[in-house]
Order: C-alpha cells, then structure tokens, then sequence
C-alpha cells in the first residue's frame, strides 16, 4: 500500500516539477514582448493569450503536486491540536462530502468542455488567433491527476484511522534545512552566536 501512495505521490510531484518550467517559459516570453513592443515598436495581439494559456496550465497542474505535499492552504486554529485520528476523520469527509463531487464534475465537465472546443477547433479572440482547444484538455488532465491524489490521500486518511498515525510521506525538499544548510557552509552555532553579539548593539535588545 505504502509503495502504491508514493508511487501517485512521485507522479503528482513529476508533473507538478515539468510544468513549473511553464514560469521560465512566461518569463522570457514577457521580457521579449515587452523589448519587441517597446525597443522595436512591434506588439504581438497573442502574447497575452499566450500568457493566459500558460499560467492557466501552471496553476492547474500545481494542484495535485501540491496536495501531495499537503500544502494547501487550511483552517490550522484548531486542527492542529487534534489528534491524528480526529484530523483523519475531518479530513476524510471533507473529501468525500465536498472533494471527491467538486473533482468528479470538474474532470467530466472539462473533458466534455474540451471535446466541444476541439470538434469546432475553438479560437481565441485575438487579431492573431490561437488555437485554445489544447489549453482546454489541461482542464481535465489536471482533474484526472488531482483526483488520483485525492483518493491516495483519502487512503491516508483510512490508514491514520486504523493505526492511529498519519503514514510517512517521501521527503521532498519543499523548505531550506537550516541544519543541513550549516553544515554545507561549515557554520556552528557558536560562529552564529558569537557575530550576532558582534553585529548587535550593546544596549539594544
């Protein structure tokens, strides 16, 4: 069971790290636009779509990689406190109550909204039109692989139930490692204490 939650948590992470190259590709095509339009005299009508199409996808696609890491966003006043069990119950129907309908209708709806767009090969409404029906296939990839996550984390949650702990996640480098980080450089805490007496002072708090 454990090999099969990391197995959708390592494609989760996959496909949120390939897209996120999406933020290199909005970054230079804005820099190019902005020197084409302003160095060169030559704005481009689908630069803007383009940046829509982008960042739509990028958004999308974050969401199961995120949910793989458990970083979104949560009401943490009181759910911390709890103990694990209690955070597996609130969780588990939360996603069957209000997940798992929301997920469903949004990967249906998208395929079908995107089949709609493909058969008229749908446009965007630019002077120099792009084809849109490819960004609108993203809308049900994203839902299909935030789903699969979901249910990996619904599983989770049967598993804290029923041994009373949340099972291990794989680790992933989502924040710096302070400890680590000191000792690439070589740094100990008396180095750190000894120039914060140096830098602060005396007197001041």
């Amino acid at each position: 069971m454990q090999k099969w939650l990391w197995g959708v948590d390592r494609l989760s992470t996959w496909i949120g790290k390939a897209f996120a190259w999406l933020v290199v590709a909005l970054t230079v095509l804005i820099t190019w636009e902005v020197f084409s339009r302003y160095a060169l005299n030559r704005p481009h009508a689908w630069v803007l779509d383009a940046q829509i199409m982008l960042y739509g996808t990028l958004f999308m696609t974050a969401g199961a990689y995120t949910l793989s890491k458990n970083g979104h966003v949560r009401g943490d006043v009181l759910y911390g406190f709890f103990q694990p069990r209690t955070q597996a119950t609130i969780d588990l129907v939360l996603y069957i109550l209000f997940f798992l309908p929301g997920i469903v209708a949004l990967t249906w709806a998208g395929w079908t909204y995107a089949n709609e767009s493909l058969a008229i090969r749908e446009q965007t409404f630019s002077a120099e039109a792009l084809p849109l029906y490819p960004f609108k296939f993203m809308i049900p990839l994203a839902g299909a692989v935030l789903l699969l996550q979901g249910l990996v984390e619904i599983a989770r949650c049967v598993i804290c139930l029923r041994e009373g702990a949340w099972p291990k996640r794989e680790d992933d480098v989502e924040e710096v490692d302070v400890d680590k980080l000191k000792e690439m450089v070589n740094v100990r805490d008396e180095d750190i204490e000894a120039l914060d007496k140096y830098v602060t002072p005396k007197g001041r708090p």
